[in-house]
């Protein structure tokens, strides 16, 4: 029986982890690497195992840091299967269509610039496009229900637990046999907080000889959600009162509902005006939205019930879904008095990049930032006080406040980590997931069991 890691080691994104137990390869994730050129240029790379040989893949949630290369994978030759719960593979289907755009439009972009440059310049070719996307959707099998265990061949047997990170979103337990040895892994997958504003929190996990644990926040503890959502509404107020607009770099899944949520109760308490605009200017964002409408049952008992009775606090006087190009286009002449969300949340692509360009310089206007930037990222540099900034090869003044507010994250803090970890009993305790600093702030906290923090492509007995 072996563990081995090919993703998310002393890095946060690109999370990819393999079991291999009595023949049989099992991928847990195949995440993207986000971050800079450098990075998204990792993505091309080998995997450092053939996807050939990989008989399942097991999918924690819908984020492209998980779930992103797999259309790569299928283009360089799996064949297996993938299993995930019913929403993560609804969620996924629309996260891995975005980026197969978001690469297709890439390339062209970069081949016209190379173009432009040099006249023998090739075109740039896209890491994977929209058909290779639909490929991999054909590789989607069985859809599993939390706590529900599943058999697999090979010695193997998977139970998927709720994470409560995103809707759908699951730790991975394996109970593993190979000839007269025994063991068992737990991959936290992304860890939520113990009660999220739409979701339930993580279920309590079981014991396990190894755990394989991300560290995102393993450092720090979040600021109270209470008072974020009163910065917030903080950020909208001051805003509108210098006459500027209010850009938020949302993430489309679980910040994008729980952002409109919030504004709805603001709204509805008064702290802002019933006249406030807002536009979600994400069409991945926007079909999220109706994805987690069908999924009730994973929300919240009292929200669901809202939906169900016609209150939902995801359609409001005041809010426009925009999908289309030339709607998005149209929000630019909107000077003042808009809260703009639009993705992507670490601005590395998306339609954020053309409301910063619009917005950014404007000292009347704010940028709010509510979720995790990885380094190299535009958010990053953004939120580490970068006073000009490249978008679309222009240079870019930042005059606009720029508000951080860290209380909104799905992640588990550090408290709430240890917490978890805790419950596990872990004898052996992998590390990935987060900035290697971080990590061993971490493993300092770990004191009853060993601890690893894998390097890429290092391997383990179990």
């Amino acid at each position: 029986m072996k563990l081995s890691f090919y993703g998310a080691d002393r890095d946060v994104t690109g999370s990819c982890h393999m079991v291999e137990c009595a023949g049989k390869r099992l991928l847990i994730d195949c995440g993207l690497h986000q971050g800079s050129r450098e990075l998204d240029e990792e993505n091309s790379h080998p995997f450092g195992f053939d996807a050939a040989g990989v008989d399942y893949v097991l999918l924690t949630h819908a984020h492209l840091d998980h779930c992103g290369r797999l259309p790569l994978l299928a283009k360089r030759g799996f064949r297996g299967e993938i299993i995930t719960t019913a929403a993560t593979a609804e969620l996924a289907k629309l996260v891995m269509l975005d980026a197969a755009n978001l690469q297709e439009e890439d390339a062209r972009y970069r081949s016209r610039a190379g173009a432009h440059h040099l006249a023998s310049a090739h075109p740039v070719a896209p890491l994977y496009t929209v058909p290779d996307a639909l490929h991999c959707l054909d590789s989607f099998g069985r859809k599993v229900t939390y706590n529900q265990p599943v058999d697999l061949a090979g010695g193997v047997r998977a139970t998927f637990i709720n994470a409560g990170h995103i809707l759908g979103s699951a730790s991975v337990f394996l109970e593993l046999s190979e000839k007269s040895r025994q063991s068992t892994v737990l991959f936290s997958g992304d860890l939520g907080k113990p009660a999220g504003l739409l979701l339930a929190g993580p279920a309590k996990p079981p014991h396990a000889d190894n755990v394989v644990m991300e560290t995102t926040y393993g450092d720090r503890q979040h600021k109270p959600l209470g008072p974020s959502i009163e910065e917030f509404y903080e950020a909208v107020t001051d805003t509108f009162m210098r006459g500027g607009n209010v850009v938020v770099p949302t993430f489309a899944l679980e910040r994008a509902q729980e952002l409109l949520y919030v504004i709805s109760q603001g709204i509805d308490s008064n702290r802002l005006l019933p006249s406030t605009k807002v536009f979600v200017d994400s069409p991945m964002a926007i079909s999220a939205t109706e994805v987690m409408e069908r999924n009730l049952d994973d929300l919240q008992p009292d929200i669901a019930d809202r939906i169900r009775n016609g209150h939902d606090p995801f359609h409001f006087p005041g809010l426009q879904f925009t999908r289309e190009h030339a709607e998005s286009m149209t929000l630019n002449n909107i000077r003042s008095g808009a809260i703009i969300m639009a993705g992507s949340g670490m601005c590395t692509g998306g339609r954020v990049r053309h409301h910063l360009k619009h917005n950014l310089w404007r000292p009347e206007s704010s940028v709010v930032f509510v979720g995790y930037a990885a380094n190299g990222t535009l958010a990053r540099r953004i939120i580490d006080g970068a006073k000009e900034v490249d978008i679309f090869g222009e240079k870019v003044p930042v005059r606009a406040r720029i508000w951080t507010i860290n209380g909104f994250s799905a992640h588990a803090d550090q408290v709430q980590l240890l917490n978890w970890h805790k419950e596990t009993g872990a004898d052996r305790t992998f590390l990935v997931h987060g900035e290697e600093k971080t990590m061993r702030s971490f493993a300092a906290c770990l004191s009853d069991c060993r601890v690893d923090m894998p390097e890429l492509n290092q391997a383990f007995e179990l």
